[in-house]
């Protein structure tokens, strides 16, 4: 059998998960506004220019038809946060149009890059992660291609690389970084030659252990090491299940059927016997004081690759098969097998758009995964530029029936939110350091950092069920909602309360937008109903916020940026915000 992973401890919110963020966020709300200056005079005469548009004026919408509300939402699927100027964009193209925008916009510097230039190459940061934090959180917070960036910090939350764990190599923010640039060079390609480069990359060789991975020896009854073997058909292509092409499971006498054998592991574990860092003096990284060496692909040691035959997954590599080939021949097969299709599509479309896809969403999405439809032009097989268009484009993405829908949608992930605020409001870092840190602390923090999971099954799995909960009796996931406990939804709302008001770490956000509508509370929330929330927000949410946010006194300055502060943080904390529909 498989290993199981053991589940993490089952959260502590209980009951109804919307309820009890309400409670949370209610609960917050007198010492976000006490912090924010509540309770002045609110009694002063709007600025010039205050646009108190009649509300019953219906919206103008361009030629594509598209809303402002359904572009921001589309956006919310599809990008890391947008301005105003973000979902005009989306209304003047349509939403095939953008993505075909952003499929064609150049991938940004790399992380690698990024690193050297900041001098962080500097033999007196050889056994630590200096650097890491930052490279990542300036390419989620600023690089211009929002669209490569989500799916890559999908593909980090499937295919997982943890700089917890990333022992034994020298450099290893530069590891994480060549690893990122993997993941974001191939986020619009084949999903086979991702998990190819993945499989040779010195971040994963470290993280799984398979890095120096020997043959069998029976003098010493050592056999290689199954780690990766395991997790590269578990976790990152077929899953534990024979699975239709729905994502259902294949039942065999009512029960599910393993995709694969302990003996299966086994044998994929010989093939990635061989495989160690690049020291060749000849490859020009033969210097240990640099990171040349963990920036580039490991290479086959051949003394050291099992050349015996390998069968697994009704797969034979023949034997004296060297080490390269039988990678290939090995991942080919993972690809082809009729799981990866159902298995990946499913996982991307919960990391991009609802938590409980239809049988019929994964089945179109996987149809995609199998066969992009350019027949002999490219690839067919693994296309994620059209799983991804399969994805964002398909009408249980964009119908509005999933607003009203209880099963539709997910719990945005923390670094989503914080993300969001970010880009949102043009966070700027003014000497390009991005020096946030590590934001995993649940409860002063966000709970959740990039390339910080606890372990390869990610921050959360996705089939976690929230136990004794109405989303546990109604048979649904709820992935997100691993890491999400009153402890974690306190901890939220403060540090966002706080970055906010004050910035973090240099960081400079622009809301000057907001002030001519400072003195018109209800115009201001309803900018940020549709900017941050999708125009989500009840009437209800937005009458009891608005009460809020009218304590604020807007006679001076500083009580027009606390006011606007407030409403950005009482959208950012309010139950319809934090689903994502």
């Amino acid at each position: 059998m498989p290993e199981t992973p053991t589940e993490t401890p089952p959260t502590t919110l209980h009951g109804d998960w919307s309820t009890g963020l309400a409670a949370a966020a209610s609960s917050l709300s007198a010492a976000v506004l006490a912090a924010c200056g509540g309770g002045g005079d609110a009694s002063v005469a709007p600025p010039a220019n205050s646009p108190n548009l009649p509300p019953d004026l219906p919206p103008v919408l361009p030629p594509s038809g598209i809303s402002r509300e359904q572009a921001s939402r589309f956006l919310s699927q599809a990008s890391l946060g947008s301005t105003s100027a973000d979902i005009e964009q989306v209304r003047s193209l349509g939403y095939s149009g953008w993505l075909d925008a952003q499929f064609a916009l150049p991938r940004s510097s790399s992380n690698v890059e990024w690193l050297r230039s900041k001098g962080y190459d500097a033999v007196a940061n050889k056994n630590g992660t200096v650097g890491s934090n930052d490279m990542l959180w300036r390419k989620l917070l600023s690089s211009p291609d929002t669209l490569r960036q989500r799916v890559t910090l999908a593909l980090s939350e499937i295919i997982v690389v943890s700089l917890n764990g990333l022992a034994g190599i020298p450099f290893k923010s530069f590891s994480a970084a060549a690893f990122m640039d993997v993941l974001e060079a191939n986020a619009f390609g084949s999903y086979r030659t991702l998990l190819g480069e993945v499989s040779t990359s010195t971040a994963m060789g470290a993280y799984l252990s398979f890095r120096g991975n020997k043959k069998a020896n029976p003098v010493v009854s050592s056999l290689p090491d199954e780690n990766y073997a395991r997790e590269c058909m578990q976790l990152f292509s077929i899953g534990l299940t024979e699975l239709n092409i729905d994502g259902s499971p294949k039942l065999t006498g009512g029960q599910a059927t393993d995709s694969y054998s302990q003996a299966e592991v086994s044998q994929m574990a010989r093939v990635f016997t061989g495989w160690d860092l690049d020291t060749s003096v000849g490859s020009g990284v033969a210097n240990a004081d640099t990171p040349d060496r963990v920036i580039r692909p490991m290479v086959q040691i051949a003394g050291r690759h099992e050349t015996g035959e390998k069968r697994f997954l009704g797969s034979v590599i023949p034997p004296n098969t060297d080490g390269v080939e039988s990678l290939r021949l090995a991942l080919d097969t993972l690809i082809a097998h009729p799981n990866a299709a159902p298995f990946i599509s499913r996982q991307l479309i919960q990391r991009l758009v609802t938590s409980n896809p239809s049988a019929a969403y994964v089945a179109r999405v996987a149809a995609k995964f199998k066969d992009n439809g350019a027949g002999s032009v490219g690839p067919t097989r693994g296309d994620l530029k059209a799983v991804i268009k399969a994805i964002l484009l398909d009408t249980e993405a964009r119908s509005d029936a999933g607003l009203s829908d209880p099963t539709f949608g997910k719990l945005r992930e923390p670094v989503l939110r914080f993300v969001q605020w970010a880009r949102s409001f043009d966070v700027t870092s003014a000497d390009d350091t991005w020096t946030i840190g590590d934001l995993s602390d649940p409860a002063t923090k966000l709970g959740q950092s990039p390339l910080r999971a606890p372990s390869v099954f990610n921050f959360f799995r996705p089939g976690y069920v929230p136990p004794n909960s109405p989303i546990a009796s109604r048979a649904l996931k709820a992935p997100e909602f691993q890491i999400t406990t009153e402890s974690s939804v306190a901890g939220y709302v403060n540090f966002m309360q706080k970055t906010i008001a004050s910035g973090a770490a240099g960081l400079k956000a622009n809301t000057t937008f907001l002030m001519p509508l400072v003195s018109d509370s209800a115009a201001l929330l309803a900018e940020l109903n549709v900017l941050l929330a999708a125009g989500q927000l009840s009437s209800t949410t937005l009458t009891a916020l608005k009460t809020a946010i009218d304590t604020i006194g807007v006679a001076t300055p500083a009580g027009q940026a606390n006011r606007i502060n407030a409403a950005i943080t009482l959208v950012m904390v309010a139950p319809e915000y934090l689903a994502q529909k």
